[in-house]
């Protein structure tokens, strides 16, 4: 059983966790005045960039640069990190002489980055950093420097980096971003780069992609039976069927929740023809539009079925909720 607390205890972690989110906060808006002509001037050499972006940083400071370089790779500008205590022993030939090199650390004094100074001015690489420090060994060697100093860390005893990583990660998302507008990156861009996500699917999959289609397309005349065209929803188990005319032009659609209605009524299924009962004037879509797109009308309509259409509104397909369900596109 879990102990009883008592309330003066439940307020001193509230007190405690307000804090720190108001310190953060606070380091946030401050570095307002960091975005300046020295972040410009990194965006311009990672632009101009040929090769990628090396990220180096050690303890949290590598932790935020393993997600900073994460974030610019997803966004158009390829990017890996490295670990400098690594780098020096071999993985610093992971840095070409068309890289830009990115290094994270708060003191501007983390001995395993400085040790790769030398190595990296001698590859003639532009050396960007994010300092917390503008008077430190890393900030001056910089080819630019972005100041992503605090006044103090959310941690009481102002030792744990805290305040300090989530400013550095804040001007990480900084770049990636503005990198991002700048290089005219966009939906479809960011969709190829996550096509295992529910993102890339929504971005990426078609209608064409999963619509029923051929022998498993259900569609009937107008003047069919009731009866018949119950049956033929029941063999393809889709739920509903176009109704077509004899040019295959699609006059409207019927569905489970038109069979409900008309028995609602009274209507005798065996002497019905579908076309006194169907849904005209239909929601419909092209096969080249996103299965996110068809997904949006549905919502909107309240409809489980969409009938897939040509320019000249020409039948080719079928398309309801439970496909989009598989495809995982909801």
């Amino acid at each position: 059983m879990t102990k009883k607390r008592t309330k003066q205890e439940e307020e001193k972690l509230l007190t405690l966790g307000r804090a720190v989110i108001s310190t953060e906060t606070e380091a946030l808006k401050n570095l307002l005045e960091s975005i300046d002509e020295n972040f410009v001037r990194a965006c311009f050499y990672i632009l101009d960039c040929k090769g990628r972006v090396v990220v180096l940083g050690m303890g949290k400071s590598g932790h935020i640069g393993n997600k900073i370089a994460a974030t610019l790779s997803s966004t158009g500008s390829p990017a890996f990190f490295v670990h400098p205590g690594e780098a020096s022993h071999g993985d610093l030939g992971m840095i070409k002489d068309d890289d830009v090199v990115l290094a994270l650390s708060n003191s501007g004094e983390t001995d395993e980055i400085i040790t790769l100074l030398p190595v990296i001015k001698r590859l003639g690489v532009p050396l960007i950093t994010l300092t917390g420090n503008t008077d430190s060994m890393l900030a001056k060697t910089a080819s630019v420097n972005i100041h992503v100093g605090v006044e103090k860390e959310a941690c009481p005893l102002g030792l744990t980096p805290t305040a300090s990583t989530t400013a550095a990660l804040a001007m990480g998302d900084a770049l990636a971003i503005a990198l991002l507008e700048a290089r005219g990156f966009g939906a479809e861009d960011f969709a190829i780069a996550h096509p295992g996500g529910m993102l890339g699917r929504r971005l990426l999959l078609h209608v064409g992609d999963i619509m029923h289609r051929g022998e498993e397309l259900p569609a009937v005349l107008e003047d069919t039976l009731l009866s018949e065209t119950l049956l033929i929803m029941t063999q393809m188990g889709l739920g509903s069927s176009a109704i077509i005319d004899e040019e295959n032009c699609v006059l409207g659609i019927f569905t489970d929740g038109d069979l409900r209605r008309a028995l609602d009524n009274n209507i005798d299924v065996h002497k019905t023809v579908v076309g006194k009962v169907m849904t005209r004037n239909c929601k419909s879509i092209n096969k080249d539009c996103l299965a996110a797109e068809a997904l949006a009308i549905m919502e909107d309509s309240r409809i489980n079925a969409l009938p897939v259409v040509n320019a000249e509104n020409k039948l080719i397909g079928l398309l309801n909720m439970h496909d989009l369900l598989r495809a995982r596109v909801v």
